[in-house]
């Protein structure tokens, strides 16, 4: 293997945002924020928006998704009239 090209595997922060969890695990990602972890020691922090801790196939809660926004845009933008394509 060829020295100086592969990138540091370090020990690093993951925090998801969703659910507020934080795991310690190894990485190659580069990040410049720091986080004082229970150990006491700085680690380099990675925010996520969603992991294991917060996802819904892992914890098995559903979360029910607002679509009416979407439709409503889409009404905003085209109208409400839509013509089919018939061949």
């Amino acid at each position: 293997m060829r020295s100086d090209i592969h990138p540091a595997y370090r020990p690093v922060v993951f925090r998801d945002r969703a659910a507020g969890a934080t795991f310690l695990t190894r990485s190659t990602a580069r990040t410049s924020r720091t986080i004082e972890w229970t150990d006491g020691s700085t680690y380099p922090l990675i925010d996520v928006e969603i992991s294991s801790a917060g996802h819904p196939f892992y914890t098995g809660a559903s979360r029910v998704v607002d679509t009416a926004g979407r439709v409503e845009r889409f009404r905003r933008r085209y109208g409400d009239t839509v013509t089919t394509v018939r061949h």
